[in-house]
């Protein structure tokens, strides 16, 4: 089972400093993956709108760095941790432009990145990008195929629902296969990803729920005809109220991996840390208590 960690980028101010001693802290402490977040525009929350959004978020005060340029940085001072969007919310993204970029990371970090997508949960941001928040779901079930094709490295013609090329290669291609996992917490999503993925991200892992979720899955992936076990389960180790959270996190570790999981992501976000050193604390002490126990 891979070890992971995520950058609490909401918490640490937007210093590109901050990301680079973290890049590197999680790579040496040795983290098999750090994984970001995406959010190309925080919305103001007292604000009443057609579509409202979930109690709980983010605001247009918590800072986010954009994945691909986040992760073309890090790609360049670290060398061996590999690079997670946990996740990308590709339905508001152009999906041709995706497939350059991600093929960049992949080539430029050798062969480092798991795309992560999803729909996310803010029309507004989908609104700022130009894009129908009504049909998310519709357009990502387009967009993951049609990526896997642009990835070729070879002309493509396609004329889809929301999106086409006339003849077109994206090129170079990857260096090497760019694994896509799925995130959410719906149905869909998670017949989606038993359709069209190589991975689940769950989200507060914590919780029955998750590994409940993660059945749902397999027994998807098995109607799919395909083999569970050549499947990524990925659980987000993010928690509900600051509190005991290191305790908490390590007694889920082995109980995560019984249950199947490929991958276990460690945060150290919504725990009442302030500054970056705590946070590098919480990881060593994370990463020292998990590597005990595996």
């Amino acid at each position: 089972m891979k070890l992971g960690v995520t950058f609490p980028q909401d918490e640490l101010s937007g210093d590109p400093e901050n990301l680079r001693r973290f890049a590197l802290a999680a790579e040496e402490l040795g983290y098999d993956h750090l994984l970001l977040y995406d959010h190309v525009v925080g919305a103001v929350r007292d604000v009443e709108r057609p579509v409202p959004l979930p109690e709980r978020g983010y605001d247009e005060k918590d800072p986010f760095h954009d994945p691909f340029v986040a992760f073309g940085y890090v790609a360049a001072i670290t060398q061996r941790i590999e690079l997670v969007t946990g996740i990308l919310i590709l339905p508001q993204r152009q999906t041709a432009l995706v497939a350059r970029q991600a093929a960049d990371v992949q080539i430029l970090s050798g062969g480092r990145l798991r795309l992560g997508v999803g729909v996310g949960y803010n029309p507004v941001e989908y609104d700022a990008l130009g894009q129908p928040w009504s049909k998310r779901g519709r357009r990502l079930d387009e967009q993951v195929p049609f990526l896997r094709r642009l990835w070729s490295g070879e002309p493509v013609t396609f004329e889809g629902e929301f999106d086409r090329i006339d003849h077109a290669a994206v090129f170079p291609p990857p260096s090497h296969p760019i694994p896509i996992w799925f995130g959410g917490w719906s149905d869909a999503a998670f017949q989606r990803a038993a359709r069209l993925g190589d991975g689940f991200i769950f989200g507060y892992a914590f919780r029955d729920a998750a590994v409940q979720a993660w059945n749902t899955v397999r027994q998807l992936l098995v109607a799919e005809g395909r083999d569970p076990d050549e499947f990524n389960s990925v659980f987000n180790l993010l928690g509900d109220e600051p509190g005991d959270w290191l305790d908490r996190t390590v007694e889920a570790i082995p109980r995560l991996r019984d249950a199947g999981a490929t991958d276990v992501v460690i945060t150290s976000a919504r725990n009442g840390l302030t500054t970056l050193d705590q946070h590098l604390e919480f990881l060593a002490e994370a990463k020292d208590r998990a590597d005990r126990l595996l």
